[in-house]
């Protein structure tokens, strides 16, 4: 079967796009059933571009069940192609900290913040060797004992979000569970006869997972997606042909200014081998 390769954001939106799509492939992730999922309405996706660094983010406000009944969280999602710039990861994130629409009040109107989940798809990881997905969680401990203590509190879970990181680079042979099959869909090592489109095996997917797997293979059959694909590798060709330049003339510059400073210190060292030999003259000067 040919899909149409997600680590296109044109074609990772199109995906999470459909919100049943979104629901199966944020519970997978999460490891925790989401029973209800919306786009946040302050913003559907937005895809920011600096130099060859592109991000896609995606806000939802999720119904998730838990042992108690269910809870409401916010997923901050953001895809990108390095994680470079953590100071742009961080100003999103705060800024679902400081939204007043993140803040919800129960049926005794006490007001109560939502819990703040975070996932990363990066394409050059954050360089934890072979392992696809980290997972980075508030753990609570006591700080004496260091045992740590399991709980579930709304002071806590409001003020540390937990996260997700998805390493693109380290998917490539992992299957060992249902997740890091589905996770497969980014395997760059699938590409067929273009970078567009992948060829994979419904039949290699958990069954539960299939209907992601149809729709991107309708992303592949969409001449539009297709053309966006084309022009965003362009783009984005365009864009690391630039940073490659820029590299090499910040590397000139690097061994020009060694060379100057080389050759400031053989001046130095000139200048100091003369005054040697001024004193060595005056001092034979005085023993006349």
């Amino acid at each position: 079967m040919r899909i149409a390769n997600p680590i296109y954001d044109v074609v990772f939106k199109y995906m999470m796009e459909d919100l049943k799509v979104a629901k199966t492939f944020i519970s997978a992730i999460i490891g925790e059933e989401v029973l209800e999922l919306d786009f946040c309405p302050q913003e559907l996706t937005i895809k920011y571009r600096k130099e060859s660094r592109t991000v896609v983010r995606m806000d939802f406000l999720a119904r998730i069940k838990t042992t108690g009944g269910q809870k409401a969280v916010i997923i901050e999602m953001q895809k990108a192609q390095t994680s470079f710039d953590v100071k742009r990861f961080r100003r999103y994130i705060g800024k679902q900290y400081a939204s007043p629409d993140n803040i919800y009040r129960d049926e005794n109107k006490n007001e109560y913040a939502r819990q703040i989940y975070c996932i990363f798809f990066l394409g050059d990881g954050v360089n934890v060797p072979d392992v696809p997905v980290l997972t980075v969680t508030n753990l609570v401990k006591d700080r004496k004992t260091g045992k740590e203590i399991d709980l579930h509190n709304e002071f806590i879970e409001s003020l540390h979000h937990k996260s997700w990181i998805v390493q693109i680079p380290h998917l490539k042979r992992h299957r060992r569970d249902d997740l890091e099959k589905l996770l497969s869909i980014f395997d760059q090592s699938n590409i067929a006869d273009s970078n567009y489109i992948l060829k994979v095996s419904e039949k290699d997917f958990p069954e539960q997972y299939r209907h992601i797997i149809r729709r991107l293979k309708q992303a592949a059959e969409n001449e539009e997606i297709e053309e966006e694909m084309i022009a965003e590798y362009e783009i984005l060709g365009d864009f690391q042909n630039l940073e490659r330049r820029i590299e090499m003339k910040d590397e000139m510059l690097e061994k020009n200014a060694k060379t100057i400073k080389e050759k400031s210190k053989m001046i130095e060292e000139k200048d100091r081998l003369i005054e040697d030999l001024l004193r060595q003259i005056n001092q034979k000067e005085k023993n006349k």
